[in-house]
């Protein structure tokens, strides 16, 4: 077990820190966006493996919580964009 969350960690950390990459640089509001959510998710996955771990249950208000507003915040945004571009 020990082995599995050290190879769970590096992934994490290697998708949160390209996620964070791709925050500062951009070059699009849906690229900044986007990286957004799935830092939301490497959070809510990293939460999720905690949980498996330590065997509890203490974070999974939490962790809906992140999902669905890393979901809304998406939805909301997109929808600005596409209402922006129309003529």
């Amino acid at each position: 077990m020990p082995w599995v969350l050290a190879i769970c960690s590096v992934v994490l950390s290697l998708a949160a820190f390209g996620a964070i990459i791709r925050m500062i640089k951009g070059p699009a509001l849906l690229d900044r966006v986007l990286a957004a959510d799935v830092l939301l998710a490497v959070v809510a996955a990293a939460l999720s493996i905690d949980m498996a771990a330590n065997r509890h249950t203490n974070h999974t208000a939490l962790i809906v919580a992140i999902t669905l507003i890393g979901f809304v915040g998406s939805v909301t945004v997109a929808r600005f964009v596409q209402e922006r571009r129309r003529p």
